[in-house]
């Protein structure tokens, strides 16, 4: 086993990376039930207010499953279904987490990498990022679970492109066609990302929750009972919409307490 994945914490932000740089940071079973892991239990935490997830170095964000494992555990039909269930338990937990979640993408972010970064809240990719999902050329396909986050990003009509030609694309056509959603200068990637994270931690953490809440629920597309309704007006009786509106009048940067 080659390949681990890495917690890091800076006050409200978590960083999670994936650190297999060897391998352009694939990722092997172990490492998405680690990542899974890593995952729920920072979603667990009150006081964090971005989580950033990011491959190791410059080289690449990930390039997906380590195909060194296929030949002993996902070999079959029964094997690849139990090899699934940890890759979707991974990023369900990243599309499902309540804090916001940012993909930092430097390089190659392919296949099952691409599949994180779909279930982030949003990505900025340096503009020498590529992407894609040149799976066929193994004679697999991605199940339904690892396919849902790239229909919902660039619809069905760019993830066939994608999984038909098997071509990986670079970060301007990435943008394009909403699969990523902004791309910054290599040289400036990094103060780029920091100003990101520092503008969702300025944020009132609640708010930040509730929209992810809100957002996902419209994406369901059914009516909304009475009482999903009057939760748009909860912020009201928050400490944070005090300081915020107080703040405001009072010509001062706000302190979230998250309360």
């Amino acid at each position: 086993m080659s390949g681990s994945i890495i917690v890091e914490r800076d006050g409200h932000v978590a960083t999670i990376t994936i650190d297999n740089p060897g391998k352009r940071n694939a990722m092997g079973r172990a490492m998405w039930i680690a990542m899974g892991d890593a995952v729920l239990a920072l979603s667990a935490e009150p006081d964090l207010r971005c989580i950033v997830l990011r491959g190791s170095g410059t080289e690449a964000f990930g390039s997906g499953a380590d195909i060194d494992e296929f030949e002993t555990i996902r070999a079959s039909k029964a094997q690849g279904i139990a090899f699934g269930k940890h890759g979707h338990r991974a990023m369900h937990a990243v599309r499902d987490c309540p804090i916001p979640t940012v993909a930092a993408i430097r390089g190659v972010c392919v296949g099952g990498g691409l599949e994180l970064a779909a279930g982030c809240d949003f990505r900025i990719s340096s503009d020498d990022g590529r992407f894609g999902v040149p799976i066929a050329r193994l004679g697999a396909v991605l199940a339904y679970p690892e396919l849902e986050g790239l229909v919902r990003l660039a619809g069905p009509q760019v993830a066939l492109e994608l999984l038909l030609e098997g071509r990986v694309i670079g970060a301007a056509e990435a943008c394009a066609k909403g699969i990523v959603n902004r791309v910054v200068p290599a040289a400036q990637y990094d103060e780029e990302l920091a100003k990101t994270v520092g503008r969702i931690v300025a944020g009132a953490p609640l708010s930040a929750r509730w929209h992810k809440k809100f957002v996902a629920r419209l994406r369901q597309g059914t009516p909304l009972t009475e009482a999903e309704e009057h939760e748009g007006y909860a912020c009201y009786d928050t400490e944070d919409f005090v300081e915020g509106y107080r703040s405001f009048l009072a010509k001062q940067p706000p302190r979230f307490k998250g309360q």
